[in-house]
């Protein structure tokens, strides 16, 4: 029978369908699709090996869980994908404040209409995508938002006594009855509100305002929370760690090719970006590697961590920046230059929290140095390690691009306003970058070549075999010796 067609309870029981709590429910439809080898957390990527595992072990296991790790690691996500392990209609007791399933009430209003309409009870459909809640712990939150109080408009409405549990008003965990209920930044909850939650996720009781009512709410938890939470804000209270199945650390990705699917699968791009900016895949590389410099970087607060967010708005920044500057060139199409990470700079300096010597240092300055060091990391993946100390008559493949630019000690400036052909030519005609990159990056097409020659100077001069300044117009790169001589 569809279930379009049961409306009554005696439908209901004449279609045979049987009640499961929500964890049995999840744990069921987990193992199917284990066993039809169907995707079930599609999107998470980085966590096939630990995370999910843990994840998938903690629903067998019918476990509240509490996903514990730093910002922009996925714990709302990976909550909110259990939706899929969920049946996709499930009965309710039409007009039931908490969801009451039909063969199994649990509120009083549920089972008064039973035993006065019996079979004839009517009964609604609750589609999947409504049984998820989610609250953030906010230091206001109170016992009557989560838990309910007594609601003394509804008492002089229906003309009841306070002693009446009628008279009471449900909060948001009751009413997510048979539903995921997340709790996010579970240490900034109050002490007290955390005390409210004991009997709800071990004995099934909630009590609000005197009354005592016996609910064996059906609910699935899952909390979200912050290392940092249990030094600077606050703590889980050690009796509701306790009474929480399945502890799960979450963590940031392992690699740059992990970090760059994750990137590519949220960032928001407007089509004409795509279609008119070209992305060489060492700059997708290079925003992946800042990221992973900000987490090992001295002026940033490990503990706070730096979120996966900062290489998605980043990302959104750098389209931005090289759509401008084509836009004020004339250009229909472009390229991604290595200057135009210089516009990422607001997208680092609102995603990371420094420490005393990062403060010292400005959060800008901060961040341009970041480009430099990844620029530094990656280099050795692609040409021979530039040595800090060598013996006087040894060669180094970079010799001839710096006797070149001391050769022509004019300026060479690549001005941010430069049109795609003009960037072209200029970077031709440092002609030694072409042996380069013909030598060691042979394979390369013209298309990602511009990039990498400017890739290389910005190299050079992370080693000081070139110097760089930065002015209103764009960047100019010289020899620094030759520099030095023209200064004195």
């Amino acid at each position: 029978m569809k279930i379009e067609n049961i409306k009554t309870l005696l439908q209901l029981k004449e279609s045979g369908y049987q009640s499961r709590s929500i964890k049995d429910e999840l744990r069921d439809n987990l193992i199917e699709k284990i066993k039809n080898k169907e995707p079930i957390f599609e999107g998470i990527h980085g966590y096939e090996n630990t995370v999910i595992p843990e994840f998938q072990r903690a629903i067998l296991s019918r476990h509240n869980i509490n996903l514990l790790g730093l910002r922009g690691q996925a714990k709302t996500r990976l909550a909110r994908l259990m939706l899929n392990l969920l049946d996709e209609y499930i009965p309710v007791v039409e007009g039931s404040e908490i969801n009451d399933d039909p063969l199994s009430p649990i509120s009083r209003y549920a089972k008064e209409l039973i035993n006065k309409k019996g079979d004839d009870t009517p009964i609604s459909w609750m589609h999947r995508s409504e049984r998820f809640a989610e609250k953030l712990a906010t230091p206001d939150v109170t016992v009557a938002d989560i838990i309910g109080d007594v609601d003394p408009i509804k008492a002089a409405n229906l003309k009841l006594s306070y002693a009446d549990d009628r008279v009471i008003h449900y909060g948001m965990i009751p009413r997510a009855n048979r539903c995921i209920f997340v709790i996010n930044e579970l240490p900034d909850l109050q002490a007290r509100i955390q005390v409210a939650l004991f009997n709800i996720l071990q004995e099934g009781d909630i009590q609000i305002r005197g009354f005592k009512l016996r609910l064996p709410l059906d609910m699935q938890f899952v909390f979200t929370a912050n290392p940092e939470d249990y030094t600077n804000r606050g703590s889980i209270i050690t009796p509701l760690k306790d009474r929480i199945g399945s502890q799960i650390l979450t963590h940031y990705p392992d690699d740059i090719e992990t970090a760059k699917l994750i990137t590519q699968q949220e960032a928001k791009s407007d089509l004409r970006q795509k279609e008119s900016i070209h992305v060489p895949e060492l700059a997708k590389d290079l925003l992946e590697q800042i990221v992973f410099e900000a987490r090992e970087s001295d002026f940033i607060d490990e503990k706070s961590g730096v979120s996966a967010r900062l290489s998605i708005t980043a990302f959104e920044n750098l389209l931005s920046t090289a759509e401008l500057r084509a836009l004020k060139a004339g250009d229909t199409k472009t390229t991604v230059r290595l200057s135009d990470f210089l516009g990422i700079i607001p997208a680092i300096t609102g995603k990371v929290e420094l420490v005393y010597e990062g403060e010292q240092e400005g959060a800008a300055q901060v961040a341009y140095n970041l480009i430099g060091e990844a620029v530094k990391s990656l280099f050795p993946e692609f040409f021979p390690k530039i040595e800090k100390l060598r013996k006087q008559d040894d060669e180094s493949p970079y010799d001839s691009i710096v006797s070149w630019f001391f050769n022509n000690p004019e300026a060479f400036e690549l001005l941010d306003d430069l049109r795609d052909k003009a960037y072209k030519t200029l970077l031709e005609s440092v002609s030694p970058l072409d042996d380069l990159l013909g030598e060691y990056q042979p394979n390369l097409s013209q298309k990602e070549s511009y990039f990498v020659k400017e890739f290389v100077l910005w190299a050079l001069v992370e080693h000081k075999l070139l110097s760089k300044y930065r002015f209103t117009e764009g960047l100019q790169f010289k020899d620094p010796y030759g520099s030095f001589i023209s200064d004195l």
